[in-house]
């Protein structure tokens, strides 16, 4: 195949679909709006499924590099009750198919195994049109343009390029993260640091839980999930960290210390991260020469997949594109009608289906029946 592809995003599931190609001699370049591949912080834990993710690493070439930044014990999980009880705690014996790494080393591996120059940076898209015979251009904030033959929205969420194929848009889904760290947990945070164990821990409830992760060295990550309207949290003054602090924690009174902690004694500011959706079961009619993938194409709220989805998109795309040398639109086609209900499937763990936050279910009970195999 002689065709370039243009990959707008520089995120897990645009790395992957460049890699792949470059696996199989396609040309590719990737545009990212961030001015260097350290601009930004790149988040906490990703947990890569051996269904999905690994697989998509298996067709980048790059699963030995994975598996040297995997972080070894992260797979042990605990559920607790609101009063801090431990209701389950099943140890990482090495065997489970969800190792931990962090996403930042996970990138900068795909970024390394590709050829100098392929992402050019500070390439911010603000808005792409057709010229028609599937051909497209693309604009960006600093002033240049790129004309494709193959356009591929890796733009996550608010992506420039899905209204050349969509007038669907994000809608908040009810429900954010408040995000906090505690460093040197060991020794500076010792009660929440035995809470959370030495891997990941929740504690779930009806419209709320408590969510952390042992990440490298000993530092711990807070995800606290409410279901609220984004007017409740509109309310809260996030540039205020202490009253935000305070305010959020107000939502888990009479919870244990332990577990309130990772709220009320974080070492960072609080951060608001609402969640977005595109509508359930989003596709599109095939449009020559443009296509989408990840969050782009399938936007939910976080439930563990997202990460996994975007990088078996980059690289089923690029396996697509690759037995299709010749003939584009085939290439496309078979892609987008096996991606389609791929993300739309429900989100199942052991077998069984997982309650969403709102529903009775979502309780330290419950997700020990589905984490015994007792979900149905």
């Amino acid at each position: 195949m002689h065709t370039p592809v243009t990959i707008i995003g520089a995120g897990l599931g645009g790395l992957t679909l460049a890699r792949v190609l470059h696996v199989h001699g396609v040309p590719a370049t990737v545009y990212e709006a961030e001015p260097s591949p350290t601009a930004r912080a790149q988040g906490g834990m990703l947990d890569i499924h051996d269904y999905n993710g690994q697989l998509a690493l298996e067709a980048a070439g790059l699963l030995d590099e994975f598996r040297a930044i995997v972080l070894e014990g992260r797979q042990t999980m605990r559920v607790l009750d609101r009063d801090g009880a431990v209701l389950f705690d099943k140890a990482d014996d090495g065997t489970g198919g969800r190792p931990e790494v962090q996403r930042g080393e996970l990138r900068q591996i795909l970024l390394d195994s590709l050829p100098a120059g392929t992402v050019r940076w500070g390439h911010k898209a603000v808005g792409a049109r057709a010229l028609g015979e599937g051909r497209h251009e693309v604009t960006f904030a600093n002033g240049t343009t790129a004309v494709t033959s193959l356009l591929v929205g890796a733009d996550g969420a608010w992506s420039r390029v899905r209204p050349l194929l969509s007038t669907a848009t994000p809608e908040y889904a009810g429900t954010s993260f408040v995000e906090t760290y505690l460093f040197d947990a060991d020794t500076r945070h010792l009660a929440a640091a035995k809470a959370v164990g030495g891997g990941s821990m929740i504690a779930p409830a009806p419209g709320k839980e408590i969510f952390a992760h042992r990440e490298s060295g000993d530092t711990l990550h807070t995800y606290v999930v409410l279901s609220r309207p984004q007017d409740w949290f509109a309310a809260i003054d996030f540039t205020d960290a202490a009253a935000a602090t305070a305010r959020i924690s107000q939502e888990f009174d009479g919870w244990a210390p332990e577990l309130t902690a990772l709220i009320t004694d974080g070492d960072t500011a609080p951060v608001l991260r609402p969640h977005h959706t595109l509508p359930a079961g989003h596709r599109w009619d095939r449009v020559p020469g443009v296509t989408l993938l990840g969050d782009a194409a399938h936007l939910a709220a976080p439930n563990g997949e997202g990460a996994n989805l975007a990088m078996q998109d980059g690289a089923e795309l690029g396996k697509a594109l690759a037995a299709h040398p010749d003939d584009i639109e085939t290439a496309l086609t078979e892609y987008e009608q096996a991606m389609f209900p791929r993300s739309t499937a429900a989100v199942i763990f052991d077998g069984a289906e997982v309650p969403g936050i709102d529903s009775d279910d979502n309780t330290g009970h419950r997700l020990i029946d589905i984490l015994n195999g007792q979900g149905s």
